[in-house]
């Protein structure tokens, strides 16, 4: 089982049927804080709904295609983060996360990216770590910014969200900045 301890607080580590009930209760607890941002909220209407995202995360994991990690802060599952894609051919990853609105505004994303773009490159020897975000999701757009993290550009109406495109701004870091940062 995939487990990876950041700090004395915080640790990363795959989801399993287990956390099912409480990943379902933080999502429905910001329901409305996340819905601003991710399309997905809608679908998940029930532990069940929660259940099969575990499963489909399992499965990429094990296809290596993805590694998709419960937050946990103090012993607490507090929202996902990982690797939403790893592309082997190319040598990059794609980080997604989110977290319980109860528990912005300490740094604890800032430290789980930091802890995933390591990892990205001294573990799984990547070149490239991207990060895509929202173009008004100011909270988002600042981890990467604040972690040394390349603004490469603005992909127009890149998602639909609900009822309305929203435009992504695409971040970069490559192995041999981070090594230098």
């Amino acid at each position: 089982m995939f487990v990876h301890e950041i700090d004395e607080d915080i640790a990363l580590k795959l989801l399993d049927e287990k956390d099912a009930e409480t990943l379902f209760y933080i999502t429905d607890n910001s329901r409305s804080y996340l819905r601003e941002w991710l399309s997905w909220v809608d679908h998940t209407k029930t532990v069940d709904d929660s259940k099969g995202f575990i499963h489909h995360t399992l499965q990429m994991y094990v296809e290596r295609k993805g590694i998709t990690t419960g937050i946990l802060y103090k012993g607490d599952l507090v929202g996902t983060a990982g690797f939403n894609t790893l592309d082997w051919s190319n040598k990059m990853a794609t980080i997604g996360y989110w977290m319980d609105k109860g528990f912005q505004g300490q740094g604890i994303m800032t430290r789980v990216v930091h802890a995933l773009t390591d990892y990205a490159f001294q573990e799984l020897k990547l070149n490239r770590v991207e990060i895509r975000a929202a173009y008004e999701n100011r909270k988002s757009r600042a981890i990467p910014e604040r972690l040394g993290y390349t603004q490469e550009g603005q992909i127009r109406q890149a998602e639909w969200l609900y009822d309305h495109y929203v435009d992504h701004v695409v971040y970069g870091m490559l192995a041999n900045e981070w090594v230098q940062k």
